[in-house]
């Protein structure tokens, strides 16, 4: 538990923030440098097949089977970076034998976690809390994952009598920003099924995500002075929000809930001459989802033959799928999993991820890689936490996963 502790303290001070502006791999220098900090801890633990792979950014490695029996080899991979919200000078803060009230986390900027907003907080009442100083996040999303990974490692060496296959590590960039797993090189990591442990609360585990798109609609106004506009001003702006009129006042995600699909406006800029929307397009179902885009294409489309002349263009790119498809032709990985948590005596909780994960990409390059909890709370935001208890649930679960493989 103390080396847990140490370790999880020591990477979530190393600022990963990504960039979705930069064009370097990885987008921030602070990805390469944890990397490099792991990278030197994992030859001091004396894993085979280190690897840091500089065109990626990942970095992996291996713990070799202990046995001459076939098992399936298994995956285990957790992301570097950490969301778009302040991470320069991460400060923890921890609260041991938590008491179940506040929890004041700057006194001096008079910033409060209260429990009346955040309720879940009682279910860690006596544990080991750790939260931010309410300045930035904290980053246990994802470094709680990677400190649970490589603390199941050195559980199964200080325990050789675990018989096991082989088990490959990995640990890359980019996660928040949809990019990372997009490279990721699965011949060089020849599991059968991979696990990333990226999900919230203990029990959370996902195999099924949205299938997710981008579109971004260009709209081409008319700027003309305000004392001459009539019958030649066209306000891209304000066509823009008829545009938008045109959507389903229902299918957005503050209305919308389980397998529900959405429309999200993401991003809205613009002047009288030229506006630009960004709209997120998610929903479980692979019909339903073709159904929006194909939707929000002849939105567009109405809306140029209600103008003067075709205004907008709109440009839709896929962003990932639905993990679900690959997984359910060989549920093995999730019954592994669910089995691990009812022998630690873990309620399993299983829904569709309202989300995508790296494992949505990584399975559909031919890793089934479901999603497994970290124990975190409150992710991307100055009231994340989690606590040093959760962790160490999460790290068993993955010992309990390696074991269960065995009995295959």
């Amino acid at each position: 538990m103390s080396k847990l502790l140490e370790r999880f303290i020591r990477y979530v001070k190393v600022n990963t923030r990504s960039d979705a502006t930069s064009q370097t791999v990885p987008t921030t220098a602070g990805q390469v440098e944890l990397a490099k900090i792991i990278e030197a801890e994992l030859h001091e633990i004396g894993l085979s097949d280190i690897n840091y792979n500089e065109g990626n950014g990942f970095l992996s490695a291996r713990l070799p089977k202990n046995t001459d029996r076939e098992i399936p080899a298994i995956g285990f991979i957790a992301h570097l970076d950490t969301a778009d919200f302040n991470a320069e000078g991460i400060d923890p803060q921890l609260f041991p034998a938590y008491d179940g009230k506040d929890v004041v986390l700057n006194p001096a900027l008079g910033i409060t976690m209260e429990v009346s907003e955040f309720p879940n907080l009682k279910d860690y009442v006596g544990q080991t809390l750790i939260t931010t100083d309410g300045t930035t996040l904290l980053g246990a999303d994802d470094k709680a994952g990677i400190v649970e990974i490589l603390g199941a490692v050195d559980y199964l060496i200080a325990y050789p009598e675990i018989v096991r296959g082989d088990i490959w590590i990995a640990f890359g960039p980019d996660e928040e920003i949809g990019q990372g797993a997009d490279r990721f090189d699965v011949a060089s990591f020849p599991a059968q099924f991979a696990y990333t442990v990226d999900s919230g609360r203990v029990g959370s585990f996902e195999y099924e995500t949205f299938n997710a798109a981008q579109a971004v609609i260009e709209i081409e106004g008319t700027s003309v002075h305000p004392g001459t506009a009539y019958g030649m001003m066209v306000n891209a702006i304000k066509v823009g929000e008829q545009l938008d009129a045109l959507l389903p006042v229902e299918e957005v995600p503050e209305k919308t809930q389980g397998d529900e699909g959405f429309y999200l406006l993401n991003k809205f800029s613009g002047t009288i001459d030229h506006a630009e929307l960004v709209y997120i397009i998610r929903d479980h179902d692979k019909q339903l989802f073709e159904q929006r885009k194909v939707f929000l294409q002849e939105s567009v489309q109405r809306m140029n033959a209600e103008l003067d002349r075709p205004r907008c263009t709109i440009t839709i790119q896929d962003q990932y799928y639905n993990m679900k498809e690959i997984i359910e032709k060989d549920m093995r990985p999730v019954e592994l999993a669910v089995q691990a948590m009812k022998n630690l005596e873990i309620e399993p909780k299983i829904a569709p991820f309202r989300g995508g994960t790296d494992g949505s990409k990584i399975s559909y390059l031919g890793l089934p890689t479901p999603n497994l909890f970290t124990g975190g709370e409150n992710f991307h935001g100055q009231y994340e936490f989690i606590t040093l208890e959760a962790m160490e649930q999460a790290l068993l679960t993955i010992v309990e996963i390696i074991k269960e493989n065995v009995k295959e």
